[in-house]
């Protein structure tokens, strides 16, 4: 089997302070979090997501690729530190699971995480790689539907399901969850040129 996992770069990959400085001065605007609240009160979720929703934004708006990248490396970090500790161990414990090639043991890392916190959207969609990985590819499509569902802009969740459409020649659904990633964030490097031949097999010649 392909394994999905390693068609992925790194998540949670946190970058040197001095070198997002160097390559992206405007990610450090005080507008921009770098730090998600730190208790999970109902509260602090409140803030976490209005604070998660300005990187995005950010991200959106992204002067260049590399700036672009970096954003997304900050709002990974950002999206497990706002995780309680139990469910962070457990997130940690499964992606260095998935990267052993140990997708069941990972699976099991990741049910006990959305067992924990059944809201945590990116804990759904580390289990969906984790299924992939282990041939569910049916229970892979449900929980990236269930991560979408609590975060409709975790981009990571949107690559996931474009590149899973693609093991299944699903051009069409493809196409769309690439569309839609490019939405938030048009500075993925090679991303249009992806959206135009996704687009060609999922429509064809006559556009």
């Amino acid at each position: 089997m392909r394994h999905l996992y390693l068609l992925f770069p790194l998540v949670f990959a946190v970058p040197a302070q001095a070198q997002a400085q160097a390559q992206a001065p405007a990610l450090n605007r005080p507008d921009i979090p770098s730090k998600p609240p730190s208790s999970t009160s109902p509260q602090a979720k409140d803030r976490h997501r209005q604070l998660l929703d300005q990187l995005l934004n950010a991200l959106q708006s992204a002067p260049s690729e590399d700036a672009a990248a970096l954003l997304e490396r900050r709002i990974e970090q950002f999206r497990l530190e706002a995780a309680s500790p139990a469910v962070q161990l457990l997130m940690t414990r499964g992606m260095r699971g998935l990267r052993a090639g140990a997708a069941r043991d990972a699976e099991a890392d990741f049910d006990a995480a959305i067992t924990l916190d059944p809201s945590y959207g990116e804990a759904w969609h580390r289990r969906a790689i984790a299924r992939f990985e282990s041939g569910d590819t049916l229970g892979a499509i449900h929980d990236i539907g269930e991560a979408l569902q609590r975060e409709p802009r975790n981009f990571a969740a949107l690559d996931t399901l474009a590149r899973l459409s693609e093991t299944r020649e699903d051009w069409k659904g493809a196409y769309a969850a690439w569309q839609k990633k490019l939405e938030i964030n048009p500075k993925t490097p090679g991303g249009e040129e992806k959206l135009k031949d996704l687009r060609r097999r999922a429509l064809g010649d006559a556009l």
